[in-house]
């Protein structure tokens, strides 16, 4: 189980304010002079040597910012959204993957009281349930995004946390997930990685490529955020505000909760 100490968990979150030490940019050209001053940072927020070798490493990544420029998706009507997104037929393989493993996602529900049909849809949402996770480097990804002005304060403890998770084994500097750095079945950004990652299947280790880890760490990540057992999770109801921590979008929300309830049937 990868729960840090509340006093880690604040030294990470913090690091956000501290990003500013490290000048930002808006192109490739100050990276490669930014990333030592980043190391400074990181090594303060508690960042050890592979950490540290990872961000040495890393590269400015393109594709993510042409990404994060271009997020045209969430700006569609929910019908619209939810075409483009496959809903129907993340519903149909959903009921289909809840029938044929309803012990697993009932004991996670009993665990973290999330029921089935939110991570499904959630898991199917993100990444066709493990069927594409991403090719992009986690490390680079987020540490560019930290680099670049536009949001550096939001991914700085997203890339420490990432670092972190470098040390720990979870991942390396040659993990791939997605453009903006989310990670393994449901994309958790490498912060709320280090911070709700769960070893489900007791192995030793939190590894989010693994579907049981990955959904037991969605699980514990929406009930830390407040997740009422038993309690509604559509619009109005106590647990949308939940889904809401999950995805700033609100396209998204909404379509995780009709799906989530057609799943749930």
């Amino acid at each position: 189980m990868m729960f840090k100490s509340i006093s880690a968990i604040a030294a990470c979150l913090a690091f956000a304010g501290a990003a500013h030490a490290a000048s930002c940019g808006n192109t490739s050209a100050g990276f490669e002079a930014w990333k030592p001053e980043f190391a400074k940072e990181a090594k303060r927020a508690g960042v050890k040597s592979a950490g540290l070798q990872a961000l040495a490493q890393a590269s400015y990544a393109t594709r993510t910012i042409a990404a994060d420029r271009n997020q045209k998706s969430f700006r569609y009507s929910l019908p619209k959204f939810m075409q483009i997104r496959g809903a129907d037929t993340i519903v149909a393989q959903g009921r289909k993957r809840k029938a044929r493993s309803p012990d697993f996602y009932a004991a996670l529900e009993r665990q973290y009281g999330v029921p089935a049909g939110v991570l499904i849809a959630i898991h199917g949402m993100e990444t066709a349930f493990g069927g594409f996770m991403g090719d992009s480097s986690v490390v680079s990804a987020i540490v560019t995004l930290t680099y670049d002005c536009r949001r550096s304060e939001f991914f700085a403890p997203h890339a420490i946390g990432a670092l972190k998770l470098v040390d720990q084994g979870a991942i390396t500097g040659a993990t791939k997930g997605a453009k903006h750095g989310e990670l393994g079945h449901t994309q958790f950004l490498p912060g709320n990685a280090l911070t709700y990652g769960i070893d489900a299947n007791g192995d030793g280790r939190v590894d989010f490529y693994n579907q049981t880890d990955a959904l037991a760490s969605t699980a514990n990540f929406l009930r830390q955020k407040g997740w009422k057992p038993g309690q509604g999770y559509q619009e109005g109801q106590p647990n949308f505000a939940v889904i809401k921590q999950w995805n700033a979008a609100t396209v998204y929300q909404q379509a995780i909760a009709i799906m989530a309830a057609r799943i749930d049937g």
